[in-house]
């Protein structure tokens, strides 16, 4: 089956049908949100019949998945070169500063929102999504495990517990900002946060034994 298109040929190919639904999805979740986002409305975006939004993803729920999948799949590429450039855990709670500012600035953020919302009016969907998040927590685990070195501060925070607040915290600091406007208070809090590891981190040096002589 093949969609109508603006282009010479006057049709576009299935993987071509598919991009433009998605894109047409994550802008309608942005723009008109979760209750927005009907299939007349995806389709309309993306500038061909409403039955092909059935015919590629299954259901409505299938398209704002799959645009819930393209946005976490182009943060995830962002966050690791982000990540991957800290030396220590003042520098992966800098990472996470930019990670919010960037979410915010390009709107991503209101997508995994209004999925969210979402989640709780459609059977079966909350666990969809959830099981969408599960990677971010895997990748937080990894970032922790790697800047968290053996020690009596990570004996204090056990690496899953660790990755676990991160995760809850820069989502639940986006949603925040996302909700009310106020993108100061995020970037405010995480320096509170540095500062608050910086003196831990020194508690925790004071405290181990000294060597014999």
């Amino acid at each position: 089956m093949m969609a109508r298109s603006g282009g010479k040929s006057g049709v576009r190919s299935g993987d071509a049908t598919r991009a433009a639904l998605v894109a047409a999805a994550t802008d309608a979740l942005r723009e008109v949100g979760f209750a927005g986002a009907s299939a007349r409305e995806i389709a309309r975006r993306a500038n061909c019949q409403q039955s092909l939004v059935f015919y590629h993803f299954g259901s409505v729920s299938g398209v704002l998945l799959a645009a819930l999948d393209a946005v976490s799949q182009r943060r995830l590429a962002a966050y690791q070169a982000l990540v991957a450039d800290s030396a220590s855990a003042d520098d992966l709670l800098g990472a996470a500063a930019d990670i919010i500012a960037t979410d915010l600035a390009s709107g991503d953020v209101a997508v995994l929102v209004e999925m969210l919302a979402g989640a709780r009016l459609v059977p079966g969907l909350a666990r969809q999504v959830s099981e969408r998040l599960a990677i971010w927590q895997e990748f937080a685990q990894a970032a922790v495990a790697r800047l968290l070195p053996p020690g009596p501060l990570s004996s204090l925070a056990p690496v899953p517990d660790v990755a676990h607040t991160v995760v809850a915290g820069i989502l639940g600091l986006e949603l925040l900002a996302h909700t009310s406007g106020d993108r100061e208070t995020p970037a405010r809090i995480l320096d509170q946060a540095a500062g608050g590891l910086a003196l831990l981190e020194l508690l925790t040096r004071r405290r181990e034994p000294k060597e014999s002589p």
